[in-house]
């Protein structure tokens, strides 16, 4: 059931090489097998994923769905969410079709069976620590980039296996010429290479804890220089790939043009790079960073759009077996919801629309219409497409395949409809003041009350898309039964000829001289995509007046540290931002906007990307001790309809010390300004801290012991936002709003 090979031209050229007469035929065989199992850890995980996704989503609907438990938080298990259905469904699917794909198109089996093995399981125990890890809040907090230090090592090591058996088999091809799914995998090897050892450069100060390199503005931009990136190159480039090899299987014809998927390939991956800071408009970031982002983000639709318009064309002549092919359909949906992603994404990074819709669920639609679409929609194209073929028997159902096709379409409506209406009720409700100047919804809360029901229309959705991938597991498991396994598929080819023979017989596009040679266009792709990525940074980096220093800024003491090091532990910064833009609905709410300068020592720094709660950066001594105390207990008391689940784990939990010493030695080492020996001092500093606000709660009728995890974060929040001085007008206008 095979189907037959297309070059990827617009239409058949005649042969490049002279017929050699007694030219050798290799006979070998294809490892399916490796290509079934990534298959059914997409299958598995993402199901998973996807079951954390639907809870996670209902939670903030009901908030009892946190369970009462630590490991069950809307704050631990979003970021368990994202990981899951990112590197292990998403992952998986992508190191599915490779190893299909690969093999194919180099006419190679992989280039070695054990390391096939070795990445396979390598990646498994790469999530299954990351599930083991991240409920338990062993977490940088950085986005897409959450795992612990000796998790992001195994990960570096199990991406070289990947790459070693990549380019091992394209060394041995029997097909000279790289078509254009390999280049997108180089690209995609090289770049997540970069921006994964880059953005986890950290100093370990424990097995499960440690502190970025970078702090504050630095951090931030590295981190989403990172996760944009991911997006790109994780998320889009391998998918592309994909599109460009199972698209024209699926619809039998050619790709619809050769030069716009060169076009594509190299405008793609060199402006990508640059589109990081579109993420962090209207903050601290130095303004020249943030314009940079923005213009190369508006000049992304070009080359998105390319590669759209690409893959839809390729369907030309095809439109009545896309009506009957459910393949075809999934692959439809994937490239539109493609499309538009790739348009929304340019207009969210122009700073009038960004300064509405950032912190907003707008971006949560946004997000979810790339991955709901794009990355689900073209995996299930390619497991109903590879499943028959490698159990050599037909579907077990199309018309069970075209059923998940509709209920995963109507999930991605009842998804992104709901949270594009979220988005915008909180943008504009966020902004509005009335006709005598002050804000229409001072208390923070109005607004989130508003979205409850479009987060129970999300939950649906999710529901809707979940249900339908239940069907397709059934309907996969009934196509493998009623067939077996070719494990080892049979292939014959010529020998690869030699270069100077091909080279003495060139015709054609003058970029095929780099396709035949992987390592030239290994080299082309690196930098490609380095030059943006060091424009940004090194300014960033090495010129001093990028982040100016406030004298009234100081560490944190230990006992806030700690703090600190609970609140990331409980993804608070899931929910919770901590940067005033400048603007006047903002620093009326929250008050004085944000400096660079306060964050030099905020490693991880903690900006957040949405607000589902108010901002906290000016939190700090704006409220009694006995306000955290009791909106940590029950935060209806203090908010009432408040969708915050309680932690009265942190009211039982003793604060642990023992790495305290080695906190303040790691800091200092790094930069922050500790007196030397001061990590001898660090646990009494915090235990005297400690009694302080134990000894004002009591003023107040509260008894808590000093050691216990709740004092260290109030700690840790009453800092917040205290280094410098705000306006007394501005603390007593927005008090009551930034804390509801």
């Amino acid at each position: 059931m095979q189907a037959a090979s297309f070059a990827p031209t617009v239409a058949p050229s005649p042969p490049l090489i002279p017929a050699t007469p007694g030219r050798a035929v290799d006979t070998f065989f294809y490892d399916n097998k490796i290509v079934r199992n990534f298959g059914i850890a997409t299958v598995v995980w993402g199901i998973i994923g996807m079951m954390v996704g639907v809870l996670a989503a209902f939670q903030l609907a009901r908030p009892e769905l946190n369970m009462n438990t630590a490991v069950t938080t809307f704050g631990r298990i979003r970021p368990l969410h994202t990981n899951a259905v990112i590197f292990a469904f998403v992952g998986n699917g992508i190191f599915m079709g490779v190893y299909y794909s690969l093999q194919r198109l180099c006419k190679a089996r992989m280039f070695s069976d054990v390391l096939s093995k070795v990445h396979f399981w390598g990646w498994q125990l790469i999530i299954l620590s990351a599930v083991a890890t991240l409920p338990l809040g062993f977490t940088t907090s950085k986005e897409y980039a959450e795992l612990e230090w000796p998790i992001d090592i195994a990960i570096t090591l199990v991406w070289v296996v990947f790459g070693w058996n990549m380019f091992g088999t394209i060394a041995k091809r029997r097909e000279r010429h790289l078509y254009v799914g390999i280049w997108f995998y180089i690209a995609t090897f090289l770049t997540v290479a970069v921006l994964h050892i880059v953005n986890s450069m950290e100093l370990p100060v424990g097995w499960l804890k440690s502190y970025s390199l970078y702090a504050g503005v630095q951090d931030a931009l590295v981190q989403w220089w990172y996760g944009h990136n991911a997006v790109a190159f994780f998320l889009t480039t391998p998918y592309l790939g994909l599109m460009y090899y199972f698209l024209p299987k699926a619809a039998e014809r050619p790709v619809y043009s050769y030069r716009l998927s060169i076009i594509h390939f190299w405008s793609l991956i060199f402006i990508y790079i640059w589109a990081g800071p579109h993420h962090l408009l209207y903050t601290a970031l130095p303004d020249w960073a943030q314009s940079l982002g923005v213009a190369f983000s508006v000049m992304l639709i070009a080359p998105s759009w390319g590669g759209m318009i690409n893959g839809l064309l390729t369907l030309r002549g095809a439109w009545d077996k896309v009506r009957e092919e459910p393949v075809l359909k999934f692959m439809v949906v994937a490239i539109t919801a493609y499309g538009m992603a790739t348009f929304e994404g340019p207009m969210l990074s122009l700073k009038n629309v960004n300064a509405i819709a950032h912190f907003t669920d707008w971006i949560v639609a946004h997000v979810h219409v790339g991955a709901l679409g794009w990355n689900g929609f073209l995996t299930f194209a390619v497991l109903y497409w590879l499943w028959p073929r490698l159990y050599r028997t037909p579907l077990y159902s199309k018309k069970l395949a075209t059923t998940h096709f509709w209920l995963g379409t109507l999930g991605i409506v009842f998804y992104a409809i709901p949270m594009y209406w979220a988005g915008f009720t909180q943008g504009l409700m966020w902004k509005q003041f009335n006709a005598e100047g002050m804000l229409q919804y001072p208390n923070f809360l109005e607004t989130v009350l508003q979205l409850v029901p479009m987060y129970y229309l999300r939950g649906i959705g999710g529901v809707l898309y979940l249900s339908g991938v239940f069907l397709m597991m059934y309907n996969l498991i009934k196509t493998a039964k009623a067939g077996s396994l070719l494990a080892n598929e049979k292939a014959q080819a010529p020998a690869l000829l030699p270069a100077a023979l091909v080279e003495a017989h060139h015709e054609g596009h003058w970029h095929r001289w780099i396709e035949r040679r992987p390592f030239q266009l290994a080299v082309g792709a690196t930098v490609a995509i380095l030059i943006g990525g060091a424009v940004e940074m090194i300014p960033t980096f090495l010129v001093k007046s990028n982040v100016p220093t406030i004298a009234s800024v100081k560490p944190y003491r230990p006992l806030e540290l700690q703090g600190r090091d609970l609140y990331i532990r409980e993804g608070c910064s899931n929910c919770h931002t901590q940067m005033v833009r400048p603007f006047r609905s903002e620093t009326e709410r929250y008050g004085e906007y944000s400096k660079a300068g306060e964050y030099v020592y905020d490693r991880p720094f903690l900006w957040g990307s949405k607000r589902t709660g108010p901002d906290l950066q000016r939190v700090g001594a704006k409220y009694p001790h006995s306000w955290h105390y009791n909106h940590m207990m029950d935060p209806t008391s203090m908010s009432p309809g408040s969708i915050m689940p309680p932690y009265p784990w942190l009211f039982e939990d003793k604060i642990d010390y023992n790495m305290l010493p080695a906190k303040i030695k790691a800091l200092r080492h790094l930069g922050t300004p500790y007196p030397a020996g001061f990590e001898n001092e660090a646990v009494a500093d915090a235990q005297k801290q400690a009694q302080g606000i134990v000894a004002d709660l009591k003023k107040e009728e509260i008894e808590v012991m000093p050691d216990k995890e709740i004092v260290a974060l109030i700690a840790y929040l009453q800092r917040l936002g205290t280094d410098i001085k705000v306006k007394p007008e501005q603390v007593t206008a927005s008090a009551t709003a930034a804390a509801q």
